[in-house]
């Protein structure tokens, strides 16, 4: 029976003896096309792969922060236009300077000493801090310092400590309230931030608080926009070289381990990377722009090209140990694993169609390349496989003789294949009814994941610039900024009686707003003039902000003076947390809205953008997966004219997914982006082991074979490829755990964990529901002809 089948000999059909329609339309046979002329192809490779090498150059960095949330809606034209109006919190680095001694007198002059040297930083407009504040202004005169050049000494420093403390316009704001924590804001020049030239001037930074801060015991990071953008670019171009080499390095070793021939491990591993050269290439020359999903290009290339070239080299060395010539071997290979590579690049590509369907345009872009690369894969594997086997393979005759009676390996992996089949096709209702009632377990657990999301997931948990946010959130009420932008309706000044008395409204309701702190806005200015100065008459101030430095104003008061913000402050948050601040704080203002009519009052920023648009994204995503759940299953049913293939691939795909949620619920975690997209993509990548086996099964399945002999002779003769492609892939994606960007880990661990449970799915739900439906079809139909 099968025993002797699976222990002593490989199976290997003609390829006439299996159905002689394509599942695939005959699309495999591109991969004839280069091997009819093999050299020549080499020759074509080479040229394009110094095409792909030039494309990379021409890549950039994506490293803004509001790339998540970029979309037509008009709440982000809005945030746009705020950013352009007032673009300093765009162009700011924080620079955070904590410590019990902070306020020490010779601390405090080392770190005026400090103030002063960022001033003459490269690529520097202008900074604020607690040195910026001024003494109550006499009648007539502009205000003096408040802080002398010959700092008070004995009690009178003590005194002066005091009155530093209390200083409305710093308290709470430059310098929390127990005087521990400094906040310096430095404003840098747009086009020092927007260039190489941003690398330069933190690293100057960064040397200053060395220099001249290191011997004071105070603890200083550096946080701010233009810090986040440099760490996700540094982190962004070292994770793409540590996921090349790292999954490379997985592909090669575990090929060569297996195949011990150093021909089958080119021909297997070396299409993948040539594919992850050319799509690399190909994204460059169409200003794809390299950001923190698709930096995950490199590791998703290799896990959907990797599956398919393995399939491909084992058929074709199973043909070799058979006899065949290494033409006849290759070719055959092509024809009877080929439609199943179509089918499985297919399915990857509908998951990257998926999401079209989202709001964002990060990911409607990561959906973008990684069809283009689906297709470029795909053309790679089926070509590039062959092509190596015939040039590198040599002396089959040989290698036949060797491999029939020395496979150790391989039969280990068909041994303990077979093992599994024979066990699941023994009482195939009894495990379907199971598998039923477990996925939809897991499925109840799923559908109550809720959408989460945070800023810092963005941005590296392992650098400065999230611990230094963590320390602004508890000592100055939090580092993400929420504006209200309002803008004046025609006819209307900055400093009309009615404008000033609007903003005076809006900054008094922000302050009220819980969860919301250090507000500023031109309502602080005239605060101050009144309480201090006595005036607060519309000369004074116009007076004050006249002679305030541009880049303060700017802050506040747009160029054209027809808009003005009023700045708050939050916590890095989980949106589902922020969220009810930004509605209430937006519901507050309705009574300003109405109080001034014709006045624009609008709750904007990057933490309320994230607030109000993340859950629906992510619910959006989730139930895009839903329906690419039915797509898919009805792609493959179509692809293989079969509604017992339609029926017999949905659990198992379902599995990874609802698994994969269910470890979130498990670890008390939500539904991120990175978990979403990689549940999606996912979907479509695990699939790739069913249908090669629904392939095989198809070619196994004729009149006469019993349905568990099929069900068991495909399994033996595609599992082992199955649980070393599923191996690599995890691999390849797992090494995403090196990166420092919080969401790309997430994105690799559960991807890894989704292809491994896409197996489990394979070997223990497939294999028991493919038959039992295979039966009912039989039962049905009256027949023994095959259902597949």
């Amino acid at each position: 029976m099968l025993e002797k089948h699976s222990e002593n000999e490989v199976h290997v059909d003609k390829v006439e003896q299996g159905p002689t329609s394509s599942i695939a339309f005959g699309l495999e046979r591109i991969g004839l096309i280069a091997v009819r002329a093999p050299i020549v192809s080499c020759i074509v490779l080479l040229v394009l792969i110094v095409g792909a090498v030039f494309g990379i150059h021409r890549i950039k960095i994506d490293d803004s922060l509001s790339q998540l949330f970029r979309s037509d809606s008009r709440e982000f034209h809005q945030y746009e236009e705020v950013t352009k109006k007032f673009p300093a919190e765009e162009f700011d680095v924080l620079v955070v300077v904590e410590g019990k001694n902070l306020l020490a007198r010779n601390n405090l002059e080392k770190l005026r000493d400090f103030v002063t040297d960022l001033q003459l930083v490269e690529g520097t407009r202008g900074l604020v801090s607690l040195f910026s504040a001024r003494q109550a202004p006499a009648p007539g005169k502009l205000p003096a310092a408040l802080f002398p050049a010959q700092l008070p000494e004995g009690a009178d420093y003590d005194k002066f400590i005091e009155t530093v403390k209390n200083n409305e316009i710093i308290r709470g704001k430059l310098l929390s309230e127990d005087g521990t924590l400094a906040l310096i804001v430095l404003s840098l020049d747009p086009e020092v931030v927007a260039s190489s030239k941003l690398t330069k001037t933190v690293g100057d930074i960064r040397a200053l608080m060395k220099e001249d801060l290191s011997d004071t015991g105070l603890n200083v990071q550096l946080s701010g926009v233009p810090v986040m953008q440099l760490e996700i670019r540094n982190a962004v171009e070292r994770d793409g070289l540590t996921y090349n080499i790292l999954g490379i390095l997985a592909g090669c070793i575990i090929a060569i381990i297996f195949f011990r021939k150093i021909s089958f491990m080119v021909a297997a591993a070396f299409p993948p990377m040539i594919a992850i050269l050319l799509a690399l290439g190909a994204l460059g020359w169409a200003n794809f722009n390299l950001n923190m999903f698709l930096n995950v290009m490199t590791p998703l290339i290799m896990v959907i090209s990797f599956s398919d070239s393995m399939q491909l080299t084992f058929a074709a060395r199973d043909r070799l140990i058979a006899g065949q010539d290494k033409f006849t071997a290759f070719k055959n290979a092509v024809l009877v694993v080929g439609p199943a590579c179509v089918l499985t690049h297919g399915t990857a590509g509908i998951s990257f169609i998926a999401l079209q369907f989202s709001n964002s345009d990060l990911i409607r872009k990561f959906g973008e390349a990684g069809l283009a690369a689906t297709i470029i894969a795909l053309v790679a594997v089926l070509s590039l496989v062959p092509v190596f086997g015939v040039l590198l393979v040599r002396n089959e005759k040989t290698f036949a003789v060797k491999f029939q009676s020395a496979d150790a390996g391989v039969q280990a992996l068909r041994n303990f294949c077979y093992w599994i089949a024979v066990r699941m096709v023994g009482r195939p209702g009894l495990f379907s009814l199971i598998a039923v009632l477990f996925v939809g377990g897991l499925g109840v657990i799923y559908a109550n994941l809720e959408p989460r999301y945070r800023l810092a997931d963005q941005v590296p948990d392992k650098r400065q610039a999230v611990a230094a946010s963590n320390r602004l959130d508890a000592k100055l009420t939090g580092a993400n900024p929420v504006n209200v932008l309002i803008q004046f309706p025609k006819g209307e000044s900055l400093y009309s009686p009615e404008t000033l008395q609007t903003i005076a409204d809006v900054h008094a309701t922000v302050e009220k707003a819980a969860g919301v702190g250090n507000v500023w806005s031109v309502e602080t200015l005239r605060r101050w003039l009144a309480e201090k100065a006595g005036s607060a008459d519309v000369a004074t101030l116009k007076e004050y902000v006249s002679v305030i430095p541009e880049h303060l104003v700017r802050r506040f008061i747009d160029a054209e003076q027809d808009a003005v913000v009023v700045a708050g402050r939050v916590p890095d948050k989980d949106s589902s947390q922020l969220l009810p601040i930004v509605d209430k704080l937006d519901a507050e203002l309705d009574a300003v809205r109405k109080k001034h009519p014709g006045y624009e009052v609008a709750v904007t920023g990057l933490a309320a953008i994230a607030a109000r648009n993340s859950a629906s994204m992510i619910e959006k995503l989730n139930r895009g997966l839903t329906v690419e759940f039915a797509l898919v299953a009805i792609f493959i049913g179509l692809a293989f004219r079969s509604w017992v293939v339609m029926f017999a691939c949905i659990l198992p795909g379902i599995f990874p997914v609802v698994m994969s949620g269910t470890v979130l619920w498990a670890m008390g975690e939500g539904l991120q982006f990175a978990s979403v997209v990689a549940l999606t993509v996912s979907f479509g990548l695990g699939l790739s082991a069913t249908i090669h086996f629904l392939n095989r099964l198809r070619l196994e399945s004729k009149p006469g074979v019993g349905s568990a002999l099929a069900v068991e002779r495909a399994t033996v003769l595609v599992g082992p490829a199955l649980i070393l492609t599923t191996v690599v892939l995890a691999c390849g994606l797992v090494v995403t755990v090196f990166s420092d960007l919080p969401s790309l880990r997430l994105f690799g661990w559960l991807s890894a964990f989704s292809m491994v449970m896409a197996l489990v799915a394979d070997l223990f739900i497939l294999r028991p529901t493919a038959m039992w439906l295979i039966n009912l079809h039989a039962k049905l139909q009256g027949t023994d002809k095959p259902a597949i």
